[in-house]
């Protein structure tokens, strides 16, 4: 574990997501003092007992009021979690993720290197890698995501500006309140309802929690360190990805329950990943520890 380092300042946007929160948690824990830039319209939830311990930016939406922010705080690493993920979208969904996934994040780099910060942990995904390519998009979220590592060699070029992008799959943990997998499951197996899903063959990536925000946290010791030049890209994966009816049948086991399930319901999603991603480097100092049975273990034990 890295120790407390008080004089590190983060400043943290997507800190009320799942990842997010539990990584100002860890900041928290850590010693960092942890500035967070939020919506008006967000909720604190799972931030709520860091109230005192953090301090909180409402941005407006305006880029004077993001550059102020910026200037206020001045940190040392920015950390880069905000974004609208959407594996499938509609047409009114396309500007809200170019505005979230694109012009604010743009706006946020474009803060940083006005006011001489130049550590940023960016997130990224495996879905910009459809069937194993160089660069191949599932979905138009992980071509805004791609959209914008195309824009950070701008400031990488002409900066100081340097980046560690966190390449993430799957995840998943205790009070996850995103509709995924797990919560599909859990629902299931109350009501005793069948769920129909796909035939069940696709390979899946699945990361706990803990995982993830370590990797964050060992991506900022690098910057810190003065390891990296320009751009790195690293994969958060544990390199075991299981078949979907796997991942059922491990959760049945850990957790005792039947899941009534009609494989081959529904047809495979247009461009389902069936193989994950692989060809990515792990980050240096960094490797997943929890593992399925593990992570679903843990989820139980938070809900009693």
């Amino acid at each position: 574990m890295v120790a407390k380092q008080s004089s590190n300042i983060a400043l943290v946007t997507g800190a009320t997501g799942f990842i997010g929160s539990h990584l100002t948690h860890q900041l928290v824990e850590l010693g960092w003092r942890v500035h967070i830039v939020i919506r008006p319209s967000s909720t604190l939830g799972h931030l709520q007992r860091l109230r005192d311990s953090i301090a909180i930016h409402t941005h407006d939406g305006t880029t004077e009021g993001l550059f102020a922010i910026v200037e206020a705080v001045r940190p040392t690493v920015v950390f880069h979690l905000a974004s609208l993920c959407l594996a499938q979208h509609t047409p009114a969904d396309i500007l809200p993720m170019l505005e979230s996934n694109i012009s604010f994040a743009t706006h946020l780099v474009e803060a940083m290197v006005a006011h001489q910060i130049y550590y940023l942990v960016n997130t990224g995904t495996s879905w910009q890698h459809y069937e194993n390519k160089e660069y191949s998009p599932v979905c138009l979220y992980a071509a805004t995501k791609e959209a914008f590592e195309a824009i950070l060699q701008f400031y990488i070029e002409t900066t100081p500006l340097q980046v560690i992008t966190l390449k993430l799959f799957d995840t998943y943990g205790p009070n996850d309140p995103r509709e995924n997998l797990f919560t599909l499951l859990e629902k299931t197996a109350k009501y005793s309802k069948q769920l129909a899903m796909s035939p069940g063959e696709q390979l899946i990536e699945l990361v706990y929690v803990d995982d993830v925000v370590d990797a964050y946290i060992v991506a900022a010791s690098r910057l810190q360190s003065k390891e990296v030049q320009g751009h790195e890209k690293y994969e958060v994966s544990t390199g075991s990805p299981l078949k979907l009816k796997e991942i059922v049948e491990v959760y049945e086991q850990e957790t005792g329950r039947k899941v009534a399930i009609k494989w081959g319901g529904r047809p495979y999603r247009n461009r389902e990943v069936m193989v994950p991603w692989n060809k990515g480097a792990l980050l240096p100092g960094w490797k997943a520890k929890v593992g399925i049975r593990e992570g679903i273990r843990r989820i139980q034990n938070s809900r009693q």
